[in-house]
């Protein structure tokens, strides 16, 4: 197919550009360089890295280094790219050398021809416009890129939080729903002590909540940002009056709390925030995967019944997963995974800078978007959950298990020898057996499904042990 070039040109020599093309020779060489992976940056942190850029633009507009004319196409640009009009110019390996300087370059050249190309300019007449004299000025990618990592975990972090109060309320709601349903409890993959049902809901949805309270507050790790710190974090190259400026600009952009280091060297240099935050998702992540495994454990006994999602085999008829579960498992070992990726990358980094970043940042943004997709898949699929409430009498009413409920009131050796002699003269139901040694009025009493997940026992309400 034919196709018409233009010519453009850095330090390295020259390269032949498709005219239509947004994107420039910094980002040609990119793509051509780094053949890693399908990976890439998701389009919510190549929007939030044009606030950065219209930040810097707004702020040196007002300070009088970019003209006003100039200045109001390259804004206009950094708005296109902001509501994705050009999400298809961005298209490079999420793992990248450089610290992230390929994908920084992108946005510089995307920008700069889209603000050219506003102006009623040819694309590569950076004569007029230009990716680094004008729409990277006062910038490096060392303050850009992670501040653009920040604001993207802030606005996912907030995105999160809201999904995991939903699938705490779902849980809640079985909670009430399940609060009458005698059960066994199990540790060890044991029968252990009754419960019910709904007790069990209560322990996922209060696991839930502190994941929504732990998500909710790590943003406030995030907002200390290094924008105008440039190479190092000293600010060279930047006027201290865009330092101060440009942080106002981006609060006002993104409408997020976001504050300048007052020792910037340091946020540049030092990652550990991000390790924090991906922690704190792991977290949660964490109980994804236990609470997974107990509702599929569960419905392998028959507890309870999960939604029958789709058939489960190429070869035998009838077979159904629990697919929903074990895909929750897998995000929770994937996001577990990141964490290892976000810390090693944090480590690695050297003197002042975090080369690892575009990994990083890669890891950290996938892990709470597949976060916020589990929450909802899996809140929908809780919702549908039914209890079979046979199957929980069946287990409860033959487990030797129940019987520690009544060493309040008989005491353990009367306890242990009833126990013996059900199982001399095979009684296989303990509660009937328990109701002919003991009366229905005491069994009742004691099976009571309040009593049982109630904190100790009444001392009032039980008979004393002499």
């Amino acid at each position: 197919m034919n196709m018409s070039y233009r010519l453009e040109k850095d330090f390295l020599g020259e390269e032949q550009i498709p005219v239509e093309a947004y994107w420039g020779i910094h980002t040609k060489r990119a793509r051509s360089n780094f053949l890693l992976s399908t990976l890439k940056m998701p389009k919510s942190f190549i929007h939030a890295f044009a606030k950065v850029k219209k930040a810097a633009c707004l702020a040196n507009k007002e300070l009088g280094y970019l003209k006003e004319d100039k200045a109001k196409m390259i804004e206009a640009a950094c708005d296109d790219v902001i509501n994705a009009k050009l999400d298809n110019q961005f298209f490079l390996d999420a793992l990248q050398g450089g610290a992230g300087t390929s994908t920084n370059m992108n946005l510089n050249e995307v920008i700069a021809n889209r603000a050219l190309e506003l102006s009623g300019e040819e694309k590569g007449r950076y004569d007029l416009i230009h990716p680094l004299e004008d729409v990277n000025l006062h910038q490096s990618t060392n303050d850009t890129y992670p501040t653009a990592v920040k604001i993207t975990a802030i606005y996912s972090l907030r995105r999160l939080s809201a999904v995991i109060t939903d699938i705490q309320q779902v849980c809640q709601n079985k909670e009430k729903e399940f609060r009458h349903i005698l059960k066994v409890g199990r540790t060890e993959l044991q029968e252990a002590v009754p419960i019910t049902l709904g007790a069990e809901f209560s322990s996922f949805a209060d696991a839930f909540s502190r994941d929504r309270w732990r998500t909710f507050k790590s943003e406030e790790r995030l907002r200390m940002v290094n924008i105008g710190g440039t190479a190092v974090g000293t600010g060279i190259t930047a006027p201290r009056s865009y330092i101060f400026l440009v942080i106002e600009k981006l609060r006002d952009i993104t409408g997020l709390g976001l504050c300048r280091g007052e020792n910037i060297i340091d946020i540049t240099a030092n990652g550990d925030c991000f390790v924090e935050v991906s922690g704190i998702i792991k977290a949660h992540a964490s109980n994804f995967v236990k609470i997974a495994n107990d509702l599929r454990l569960m419905n392998l006994l028959g507890e309870i019944v999960l939604p029958q999602m789709q058939t489960g085999s190429s070869i035998m008829p009838g077979k159904v997963n629990p697919v929903i579960l074990e895909s929750v498992i897998q995000a929770g070992l994937k996001v577990m995974a990141n964490d290892i990726l976000v810390s090693e990358s944090v480590s690695r980094s050297s003197f002042q800078i975090p080369e690892f970043m575009p990994l990083l940042a890669f890891a950290l943004i996938e892990s709470i978007e597949i976060l916020i997709n589990t929450n909802i898949m899996f809140a929908k699929h809780i919702a549908k959950i039914k209890v079979d409430k046979k199957q929980c009498e069946f287990y409860f009413d033959k487990s030797p298990a129940i019987a520690t409920a009544f060493i309040p009131y008989i005491g353990y050796d009367k306890t242990a020898e009833l126990l013996r002699k059900s199982k001399v003269l095979g009684k296989n139901n303990l509660r009937e057996f328990f109701v002919e040694e003991l009366g229905c009025e005491l069994v009742d009493r004691v099976l009571l499904a309040h009593n049982l997940v109630s904190l100790g026992y009444g001392e009032n309400n039980h008979e004393k042990n002499t």
